[in-house]
């Protein structure tokens, strides 16, 4: 939209959900999202480092985001919940610019989901680490959040399964990945443990800009 903010980052990120391997959400026999998911819900956090990044005036470089999605059942049905939580590091401009951004509102890939979503639970400000070691990615908010994801087992040589999914987040080059054990969130009145649950990581380079 002409009103909007222009806004770019460059990065990394990775999630972790609640189905098994592969996520029928994302890879099936029926179109995405129609599927129901393997539990019959989906519980999602997506975890992201901005490598760089600005949002109008406001640099956002060497920050991280969670977002946690909830689906109650088939995705494309809607009634997702989701929640926001910015580095603590963040001041008041980036914490608005990361907000704005991360939940659809500033335009961008996370706009997609918006239709989707009927409870904003709004945004919290904690300590969020964001460790790539190898093809491992990781991230930790104590007591709230410690996930981790590695490559599925493959014979290709690169020791990586890419594939063009189509997932808003990345939608040309993601990597098929799986969580570790002790993979959990809680906040909010929610408990999820999805270790050994499917994963995906890619790099990222979003705009709201066409």
């Amino acid at each position: 939209m002409a009103d909007q903010v222009p806004w770019h980052l460059s990065g990394d990120y990775f999630e972790n959900c609640s189905c098994s391997l592969l996520c029928p959400c994302l890879v099936s026999a029926a179109a995405p999202l129609t599927a129901r998911p393997t539990e019959g819900y989906c519980n999602v956090p997506l975890i992201f480092h901005i490598e760089s990044g600005r949002y109008g005036d406001v640099a956002l470089d060497g920050l991280n985001v969670l977002v946690i999605l909830h689906s109650p059942g088939v995705m494309a049905e809607g009634d997702w919940s989701l929640a926001t939580y910015v580095d603590q590091r963040a001041d008041d401009k980036q914490t608005d610019a990361l907000a704005a951004i991360f939940s659809g509102g500033a335009g961008g890939p996370m706009a997609a989901f918006t239709p989707l979503i009927a409870k904003n639970l709004g945004v919290s400000k904690v300590p969020i680490t964001f460790r790539i070691d190898g093809k491992t990615r990781s991230a930790e908010i104590p007591g709230i959040l410690h996930m981790s994801v590695d490559p599925l087992p493959t014979l290709h040589p690169s020791g990586e399964i890419w594939a063009n999914i189509g997932h808003p987040v990345s939608p040309d080059r993601m990597v098929l990945a799986v969580g570790a054990a002790g993979n959990t969130f809680s906040d909010r009145g929610m408990r999820w443990d999805n270790s050994g649950k499917n994963g995906l990581y890619a790099p990222i380079r979003w705009s709201n800009q066409a």
